[in-house]
């Protein structure tokens, strides 16, 4: 007769410390995707209340229903899944209040554009122009006389501007990015200076345009793009200088739409160079990993 010897199983203790259950995330947490489009809309719904500042809520409705519309279909063909849809409405927003027209075909064909862009035009993985800059760019570049953009229509009322710049405090500092927009903004500060010395025109009047909303707007939600900008702290700093430097270049000439001119010449340069040198810095990385089992080989 045998018997089976069985060591008894420790009952846990109880000084061990139970896994926590993962915390549902809040609506207004750090990493929530829906932040940005509520506070966007939460602009958009203080300057139109205060304003009028939509040539139309048909159009703007217009250019959010075509971005979301293509983002759905083009996430479905290209990457065989439903896309997250909150960059989709930034986007639509964004165009409905940056760009003017009497016309309903901008808005539309602005948001194809602008979205298409995410998907046509990639490089590494990774799309190179921020999205509504460039089918804002190419409307005002490639119909002028249908389209114009966000400028005087909000004025430079004080309401609004402490409006925007509390939201997009909020936003910015969230994603700690807000160096970007004090890097642009002192960049923006100086270089008036020296158009001011060099046109002769004032100070004030060389400064004046970033007090208003379209500047606030393109300072907070545009530059700062996540999936467009380069990814180190120092490479964000010096690419929105340079974004300034073209600008005031521009400005010098008398290029009406020179922000956006600026970021859309600007940003995409600074994106390749940073995947060219990453990836130079990984094939060199693995150049040196194999250099010692050469050496190894040739000694043997």
């Amino acid at each position: 007769m045998s018997t089976t010897m069985s060591t008894p199983t420790p009952a846990p203790s109880s000084s061990s410390p139970d896994p926590s259950p993962r915390p549902r995330p809040r609506f207004f947490s750090m990493d929530n995707r829906y932040l940005a489009p509520v506070l966007v809309t939460g602009i958009l719904l203080a300057g139109q209340l205060s304003f009028g500042i939509l040539e139309s809520y048909t159009r703007t409705l217009l250019a959010i229903g075509a971005s979301i519309a293509m983002e759905m279909i083009l996430g479905r063909l290209v990457l065989g899944k439903w896309p997250h849809l909150a960059s989709a409405y930034i986007t639509g927003i964004s165009i409905g209040m940056l760009i003017r027209s009497p016309h309903y075909w901008p808005y539309i064909l602005c948001a194809l554009i602008s979205i298409t862009s995410k998907y046509a035009i990639r490089w590494h993985g990774r799309h190179i122009w921020n999205p509504s800059n460039l089918g804002v760019s190419a409307m005002l570049f490639l119909a002028p006389a249908s389209v114009a953009s966000l400028s005087v229509q909000w004025g430079n009322e004080f309401w609004p501007m402490v409006v925007i710049w509390a939201f997009g405090t909020v936003i910015i500092w969230r994603l700690k990015r807000f160096h970007i927009c004090a890097t642009y903004v002192a960049s923006f500060l100086a270089l008036s200076g020296v158009r001011s010395l060099i046109t002769g025109d004032p100070f004030l009047a060389a400064v004046s345009p970033i007090t208003g909303p379209m500047y606030q707007l393109y300072v907070f939600f545009m530059i700062t793009d996540p999936k467009t900008t380069v990814r180190s702290w120092r490479g964000q700093c010096i690419t929105v200088f340079f974004v300034a430097v073209v600008e005031a270049l521009l400005r010098l000439n008398r290029v009406v739409h020179a922000p956006y001119y600026a970021l859309f010449l600007v940003g995409p340069v600074a994106v390749f160079l940073e995947i060219w040198w990453t990836e130079r810095k990984k094939a060199q990385e693995s150049r040196l990993d194999h250099e010692p089992a050469h050496a190894t080989a040739a000694v043997l």
